[in-house]
């Protein structure tokens, strides 16, 4: 299996939007679903066509140095292959379980080349790094059978990314949001003095007026068969 390998380092763009995504004239893009710091992400990569009419045959995805791991979802029609890096220093995880190595790059391999008039995505999730405001980019090189695209470059500060051929899909990390998962943190539930919920004395209230009602009732139904027997009798 041929793997194509990126070399170039990641370097992280200055001014980019917030949901990522490179400029138009790019043919392949990431779509996040959150940006948030410190959430775990699914990170959709698309490929639009192929290299000027020709199928594409793999595409390789270089990762940022702040992620570790990344767990790709299964493709049908592609190979999957994570290739490992060793770490300068070996780090600790939340778990407390050392790590030595993380995922420099996933790279898809096509069973059968992608046509040039169809498209495909690439979903990896992983967890963004605590770091809001960074903006990541992770380099994509499109192989074909003939030729290739390296969508590898970064704009520098004060450069126009309309200008760039061949952009490098980007995304940048925004506030963190609840517990830091992507989800929102629980409503909070109002207690009164004695623990219960806040609308306990509401339900109190509701099935007070239902006892009365009933009681009512039967009072009625007591008074109507006095009154018929009375009747009866008379």
């Amino acid at each position: 299996m041929h793997i194509r390998y990126i070399t170039l380092p990641v370097a992280a763009a200055a001014g980019a939007l917030a949901l990522t995504v490179a400029p138009a004239s790019a043919h392949v893009t990431v779509t996040p679903s959150t940006t948030a710091a410190g959430s775990y992400a699914v990170l959709t990569f698309s490929a639009g066509h192929g290299c000027e009419g020709s199928p594409t045959t793999s595409i390789a995805i270089k990762m940022p140095e702040e992620v570790y791991a990344v767990t790709p979802t299964r493709n049908p029609f592609w190979t999957i292959e994570k290739v490992m890096a060793d770490l300068d220093e070996p780090i600790t995880d939340a778990h407390g379980n050392e790590i030595t190595e993380r995922v420099d790059q996933v790279v898809y391999t096509a069973d059968q080349p992608l046509p040039d008039g169809e498209r495909d995505t690439f979903e990896l999730s992983l967890q963004l790094p605590d770091a809001e405001g960074e903006t990541l980019a992770f380099p994509v090189v499109q192989t074909c059978e003939q030729g290739e695209n390296p969508w590898t470059e970064t704009v520098a500060d004060g450069e126009d990314p309309e200008s760039l051929e061949y952009p490098a899909p980007l995304v940048t990390i925004t506030a963190a949001e609840g517990d830091g998962h992507g989800g929102a943190e629980p409503a909070a539930v109002a207690t009164d003095d004695a623990g219960g919920t806040g609308d306990s004395d509401e339900s109190g209230d509701g099935n007070g007026l239902a006892l009365a009602g009933l009681g009512t009732g039967i009072l009625g139904i007591l008074l109507g068969g006095l009154a018929l027997a009375r009747s009866r009798k008379a």
